[in-house]
């Protein structure tokens, strides 16, 4: 299936309590491609969990939207993908989350323990829509059960039209380094477009990932939250060889563009005095300013505590 085509080879990577329709889109705004909604539980929007309904908050302003699923249970995956397929370009299936929560379920990284279980998924998946799948990987449980290459050769068997590679085993969590190596490894194994993930906090991260693996795109995480303009900063790069340093003043700024997208998108309140204690890191006295915020009880209490760092 043909991918939509994407203004830029960054993805803004789906993290729990951070990417909300708001933050995806401010990040886009500095040069994502695009972003993906927090990890969906198939079983229980299969049930139409209102709860659930809720994170599915795309908008069409972040083409291409991207859903992520999560389960082991065909019947309900299938049902979940088609509710998603007229609300967004692109099915994402998470094979990688490493939480107990998740695992104990059967989804997530428990099934990199399962391939025939994942080929299955993929089959169903891709032949229920009418969209490209793409699948999140890590490398496997541990790292004498690395299977990264045999998964990724079922997944784009199976229908995968691109593959998100997390370069850890399940074990490590988000602790250690990516090992990149495997990366590279599935790049020169599979024909379809292959992401890059784990580590990147800066530009030269970008750059080295890029040159070490010959990945199609990177994804960024952690090194987006609170900092956005990380993604100005590579395109910045690609573009003029040199980009600007962030400074805690563009922090603020960076907020305060966010907080009137999350104005705009009715996000809840507590989400956006969360975000902000995010974009405080780096700021002077940061830490007595986020002890402020978690004290605050509304959104105005929050405002008012930034407005006094402009």
């Amino acid at each position: 299936m043909k991918l939509p085509k994407f203004s830029s080879d960054l993805i803004l990577a789906p993290m729990a309590g951070i990417t909300d329709v708001a933050f995806r889109i401010l990040c886009q705004k500095y040069g994502a491609a695009g972003g993906i909604t927090e990890m969906i539980s198939a079983n229980a929007l299969a049930r139409g969990n209102k709860a659930t309904l809720k994170l599915i908050d795309v908008v069409e302003e972040e083409y291409p939207r991207v859903i992520q699923l999560f389960g082991q249970n065909l019947d309900n995956l299938v049902i979940a993908a088609k509710y998603c397929e007229s609300r967004c370009e692109i099915i994402d299936l998470n094979f990688g989350c490493p939480t107990f929560k998740i695992m104990r379920q059967g989804a997530g990284s428990a099934l990199l323990e399962r391939p025939v279980r994942i080929g299955e998924i993929v089959k169903a998946i891709s032949s229920a829509v009418n969209m490209p799948v793409s699948c999140k990987l890590r490398l496997g449980i541990s790292p004498a059960k690395i299977n990264v290459l045999k998964v990724a050769k079922i997944c784009e068997d199976s229908g995968a039209s691109i593959l998100t590679i997390h370069a850890r085993t399940q074990n490590q969590g988000y602790s250690g380094k990516a090992d990149w190596s495997w990366i590279k490894k599935v790049k020169e194994t599979v024909s379809i477009p292959i992401v890059g993930n784990g580590d990147i906090w800066s530009v030269e991260d970008y750059l080295r990932m890029k040159k070490e693996t010959k990945c199609d795109m990177v994804m960024i995480g952690r090194g987006a939250i609170g900092n956005p303009y990380l993604f100005q900063q590579i395109l910045d790069y690609q573009v003029n060889g040199n980009y600007e340093t962030l400074t805690p003043n563009l922090r603020i700024k960076l907020f305060f563009e966010y907080l009137s997208l999350a104005e705009k998108f009715n996000n809840n309140w507590k989400q956006v005095r969360n975000q902000a204690m995010n974009f405080t890191k780096g700021v002077y006295q940061g830490n007595k300013i986020r002890e402020r915020l978690s004290m605050a009880k509304s959104l105005n209490e929050v405002k008012i505590i930034m407005i006094e760092l402009i």
